[in-house]
């Protein structure tokens, strides 16, 4: 009952304070991912200052440069609401003549859309709502900014305090760091066969589409199914007869290939973690910290994992230091 009643405490802490520990925690997930990185250029004899701030600059540019591509994609989807919820109702529409025995439930969704298709203003925050959000963002901005720097700046030394895990908080990062690369070479190849495929077919914004793929597919599983649903939509949207079918498909088949091929190939089964874990931690993660949070759980994932493992098993698994998740 003690251990039910630390696991509720935790979680519930987590969830209150997320305004802290999700820039937090972003910030020390892109400071593993650049650590290999900082010790090469520190044994290269470059000042651990200069490394901090050109670390936190790039990764800073990185992170505003990803933001400002997203924006496009946001800004098309506002463009296109009233189109989509057009083709939505006339969905629903053919769904309510099929299903008219049932005419409570058809006209409950009809007022339903039909309200939200005459307000689509709604959903878009007024300038009140964004003065008042504006604090909360320079204060996540600036937790992730000075996390990133000073855990940067004091890494080996904050891992030289802890004794004997030190080696293993190291491996830990330098592991998390190569999946990343590696995830990061299979998203970008994605994105771009994504974009290629979706331009031959003529879909709108193709370009857009490779580039929320890449993105997005970041998040396992989660990703890709918001990318197929989209293309799903953008298909009816713009498309008539089965052909408005083939972008999901051909998206399926690229993710399909990607993740049966490219990413065993790129990444090594060495580190393969257990598909249910990996799909429960990102549904945790997005529950308790929203994007943010199911950004940082196969990383954090990867990460516990090599840490936790047992002192004995941490040597003979040099070559597989996540057999004990797969």
């Amino acid at each position: 009952m003690l251990l039910i009643l630390t696991i509720i405490s935790i979680t519930v802490s987590l969830h209150l304070a997320q305004q802290i520990l999700a820039p937090m925690s972003f910030a020390l997930v892109l400071g593993v991912v650049v650590s290999p990185l900082a010790d090469r250029l520190a044994r290269h004899g470059v000042p651990r200052v200069v490394i901090a701030l050109a670390l936190l600059l790039l990764s800073t540019v990185f992170v505003a440069t990803i933001m400002l591509l997203i924006e496009p994609i946001v800004n098309v989807l506002i463009r296109e609401l009233p189109r989509i919820k057009f083709v939505a109702m006339g969905f629903i529409e053919h769904a309510s003549q099929l299903l008219r025995g049932i005419e409570t439930i058809s006209q409950e969704i009809e007022q339903s859309v039909g309200a939200e298709a005459v307000e689509p203003q709604t959903a878009i925050p007024s300038v009140r709502d964004a003065l008042w959000l504006a604090p909360s963002f320079v204060s996540q901005v600036f937790i992730f900014v000075g996390t990133l720097f000073f855990f940067t700046l004091t890494r080996n030394d904050l891992y030289r305090q802890m004794g004997a895990l030190e080696n293993r908080l190291k491996r830990a990062d330098k592991i998390v760091s190569s999946y990343f690369a590696a995830i990061t070479l299979v998203n970008t190849g994605l994105g771009v066969v994504t974009a290629v495929v979706m331009m031959a077919l003529g879909v709108e914004y193709a370009m857009l589409w490779g580039l929320a793929a890449g993105l997005l597919n970041f998040v396992l599983y989660l990703g890709p199914l918001l990318i197929t649903v989209g293309l799903a939509i953008a298909g009816m949207v713009q498309f008539h007869g089965a052909y408005a079918f083939l972008p999901p498909l051909l998206f399926f088949a690229i993710n399909l290939a990607e993740a049966n091929f490219a990413t065993p190939l790129v990444v090594g089964q060495r580190m393969a973690v257990n598909p249910l874990v990996v799909f429960l931690a990102i549904v945790f993660g997005l529950w308790l910290w929203g994007p943010i949070g199911a950004f940082v759980a196969l990383p954090a994932l990867l990460w516990l994992g090599v840490l936790l493992q047992p002192a004995a098993e941490s040597g003979a698994h040099a070559r597989g230091p996540l057999q004990t998740l797969a």
